[in-house]
């Protein structure tokens, strides 16, 4: 799942004792949503775990169903 491509959106990983937060901002409409994972999962699966969040929770507010 990647960021629509007319969008922003801010992205910031966190280490939290023995896991990994990952936080993602649509600079548009400031909504954030974050996931947390262990250290050992790689950036880039919390990355797409937490961009398809942010679309779901966008899509949500829309009124709309999620794309895949």
């Amino acid at each position: 799942m990647t960021k629509p491509p007319d969008r922003e959106v801010l992205l910031e990983f966190q280490r939290v004792g023995t896991y990994m937060k990952a936080t993602a901002m649509d600079a548009a409409t400031l909504t954030e949503v974050s996931v947390v994972g262990p250290l050992n999962h790689s950036q880039e699966m919390l990355k797409r775990t937490v961009l398809a969040k942010l679309n779901y929770v966008l899509a949500k507010k829309a009124g709309t169903s999620p794309q895949r």
